[in-house]
């Protein structure tokens, strides 16, 4: 009995020393937060202070041997909510957009203030007395509960002229034209007096609306208005701004007009030749895996921010890779030609060979203080250093290449394979930050990083096997890679992953399962592995939200003999030609997709997807649906067409070849009953000959006949009187 007392007290310790460093790590992220905008800067900051001052306190109940009251430990768990909302908070400050921030201050200060209690009331609710607290670290906390006390009733006053100035402008109807002297000084106020803080606030709205789910509301789209007139202004009228040498004459309004040395107008630009992020005329027109063409550079952009998605249709890219759009650019240049305006330039790499970090001193300083702490024995450093630098890796692409120039990515690899599960959770997901970067992937693959990934993603935390699955997928992207990550035994747990994942775990193994079998030498391993019946469970499972992922990847496996025999066999044509008639206009090319490979090599699922129905359903898609599905329906199509006409040929032929046997069968029966008739009249006419035939001698009886018929008579003529005298003698010898 008291040896399990025992071992629950410890287990209770373990609990409370846990749920201490959780507080730690929350705090050192906030901690790590930075560059406020300028309309909450003040409130922002103070907050993060405080929550920093706190930092000791923290460390010290980790370290206090003292047994922790429930109370304790339930407010410590109320502190951990509470700096989550805070994190929420002020990571909002340093990324929002500026012009929310602004006409929407008053909600962001409640939310500021409801924060505030709430940290306020869980730091009440611990009992210093009872922890072994040093007296300095408790007057320190009860000067950040006394701040946090007077923060609650304080109300700082706005800048009520940038507000009404803002306000005014967002009641603009679009067509309205706005005074110069208020866009610039809201320009100047705001900070978007350059192109990238510019471009900057468009990816913050495009934040909120993806947030949104798709439906931002009048609010977002009137700020986006609001946006657009300001970038006008800031294209048209400001001239140092910090573009590219060459590019002062050629600046793009997104209004359609242009200044060309300075006094002169460009006609409306089309929109097909502007980017969707920049809405600019593009110079260098690249197509990412959705089919959307974007600006390279902005693109390129969106994705080094940790992106996933297409930034037009929300669709999830399932390969990061750009290509270029010829088409388009040649376009472009023809219409610029027609114009009188010089052809945009693209550069000649968008992405340098080698770039440098231009991250801030201070941050390459504590970059070397973390790797310090990285190469140390304590696993509280380690732990600590590695949060900070998954949190550094994911803020910019400056800190990823100044993280991977100091040297950490070797570091992060030994400890992927460390016991601690949370050391293990911070190393993976800092590799997947930094492998955002491309210069980065071959340092990672290089520092055998591989085998250490499918590690975690075998035996790690959920968390961590989320994010070892999605950096396999940021990794993939390079096509030698595939080969080794798919030779290192990462595919049967990434099948794994996608049966018995999160929502957010399958995704993850679905896109780097797609990703990795682009290679064909991968896909033999994921269908030995099982993956065909997972996906067809994801097909099937009600309300999964994985029937796009799903059929993609099958689609892919279609390709590969194995691939189509097992899809086959788990009685997939049922449920593709359902997805076919009711699907979504992806989910429909994907599933005639499978069906042409399927159908390619055995003509029964033809027949099987006939016989369900497949017709009317491929009509529509061949008419209706997207450029791949329409292909894929006319392959179908054509497929059932040419199955009917040889199912007819065959048909006739059977037939012709049945009436010819007929037909010989006919004519033999005739010539038989023919050769019976003639046979029957020959033996009549010969019965009837023999019944009245006169015999007939021949001339040499004739002959013998009638000489002998003369003898006779001259005999008789020659001895007349001799007969009496004979019967006389014969008288007389009597």
């Amino acid at each position: 009995m008291m040896a399990a007392a025992g071992a629950a007290a410890a287990a209770a310790e373990e609990d409370r020393g846990l749920l201490a460093q959780r507080v730690i790590d929350a705090a050192n992220e906030i901690a790590s937060i930075s560059g406020y905008r300028s309309a909450i800067k003040k409130q922002y900051c103070n907050l993060a202070r405080r929550l920093k001052l706190l930092t000791p306190l923290f460390e010290e109940i980790k370290d206090s041997k003292e047994s922790m009251p429930e109370g304790t430990i339930g407010a410590l768990a109320s502190l951990l909510e509470a700096l989550g909302s805070a994190k929420e908070l002020l990571r909002f400050g340093t990324e929002g957009s500026k012009i929310y921030l602004v006409l929407e201050r008053e909600q962001i200060m409640n939310k500021c203030h409801e924060v505030t209690s709430q940290l306020e009331q869980a730091l009440s609710g611990i009992s210093y007395e009872n922890l072994d607290i040093s007296d300095e670290v408790k007057e320190q906390v009860e000067l950040v509960l006394g701040q946090f006390r007077r923060a609650k009733g304080r109300v700082d006053s706005p800048d009520v002229e940038l507000y009404e100035e803002l306000f005014g402008l967002y009641n603009q109807s679009s067509d309205t034209t706005s005074d110069p002297a208020v866009l610039r000084r809201l320009a100047e106020k705001l900070e978007l007096m350059k192109i990238a803080d510019l471009k900057q606030e468009s990816l913050a709205l495009h934040e909120m609306v993806c947030a949104s789910g798709g439906d931002p509301g009048e609010s977002i789209e009137r700020i986006s208005m609001l946006l657009k007139k300001i970038k006008d202004f800031v294209q048209t009228e400001i001239l140092d701004v910090d573009l590219p040498a060459g590019e002062n004459n050629f600046l793009p309004s997104s209004s359609g007009q242009s200044l060309v040395d300075n006094n002169q107008t460009t006609p409306v630009i089309p929109d097909d030749f502007r980017c969707p992020i920049s809405l600019e005329l593009m110079k260098d027109p690249v197509i990412v895996s959705t089919g959307q063409t974007y600006e390279r550079s902005c693109i390129e952009k969106w994705l080094d921010s940790g992106h996933k998605t297409c930034p037009k249709t929300q669709q999830t890219l399932f390969s990061t890779t750009l290509t270029p759009n010829y088409v388009l650019r040649s376009l472009i240049a023809q219409w610029c030609e027609l114009n009188g305006i010089e052809p945009p330039k693209p550069p000649s790499s968008s992405r340098p060979t080698k770039s440098k970090s231009a991250a801030f001193p201070a941050e390459c300083a504590m970059i070397e203080l973390l790797l310090r702490k990285l190469a140390s024995e304590n696993p509280e450093e380690q732990r600590s250093a590695a949060g900070e630098i998954r949190l550094l890796a994911k803020r910019n692409a400056d800190n990823r290449i100044a993280i991977a120039e100091a040297g950490a990515i070797p570091f992060l690899v030994r400890l992927l394979s460390t016991r601690d599960s949370r050391i293990q959770e911070h190393a993976v997901t800092a590799l997947l930050n930094l492998s955002i970067c491309d210069e980065n992937k071959g340092n990672i693959v290089s520092s055998g990083a591989v085998p250490g990934i499918v590690h975690v993603l075998r035996i790690g935390s959920m968390e961590a096997r989320e994010n070892a699955a999605a950096t396999l997928f940021s990794l993939s992207v390079v096509d030698e890679y595939k080969v080794i990550i798919g030779a290192s035994g990462a595919i049967p747990p990434l099948v794994l992953l996608l049966s018995e994942g999160t929502q957010r775990g399958k995704k993850d193994a679905a896109t780097a399962l797609f990703n990795l079998c682009i290679y064909q030498g991968n896909k033999g391993k994921a269908v030995r592995a099982g993956i065909v019946p997972t996906l067809m469970q994801l097909l099937t499972v009600p309300g999964g939200g994985m029937v796009d992922e799903a059929l993609a990847v099958l689609a892919i496996l279609a390709s590969h003999t194995e691939g189509r025999a097992t899809i086959g066999a788990a009685k997939a044509v049922p449920v593709l030609v359902e997805f076919i008639r009711i699907g979504s206009p992806r989910n429909k090319e994907n599933a005639a997709a499978v069906l042409v490979h399927l159908c390619s090599g055995d003509q029964h699922y033809l027949l099987e997807a006939n016989e369900i129905g497949i017709m009317d359903p491929l009509v529509e898609l061949a008419q209706n649906g997207t450029d791949r599905g329409k292909r894929k329906a006319a392959q179908l199509l054509e497929r059932l067409s040419r199955f009917f006409e040889r199912q007819q040929e065959a048909q006739a032929q059977a037939e012709a070849e049945a009436e010819a046997e007929v037909e010989v069968q006919v004519q033999s029966e005739a010539e038989v009953e023919v050769q019976v008739q003639s046979e029957t009249e020959v033996e009549v006419q010969v019965q009837s000959e023999n019944e009245f035939e006169v015999p007939v001698q021949s001339e040499t009886e004739v002959e013998v006949e009638e000489q002998a018929e003369t003898e006779t008579e001259a005999e008789a003529d020659a001895q007349p009187s001799e007969l009496p005298l004979t019967a006389n003698a014969v008288d007389n010898d009597n």
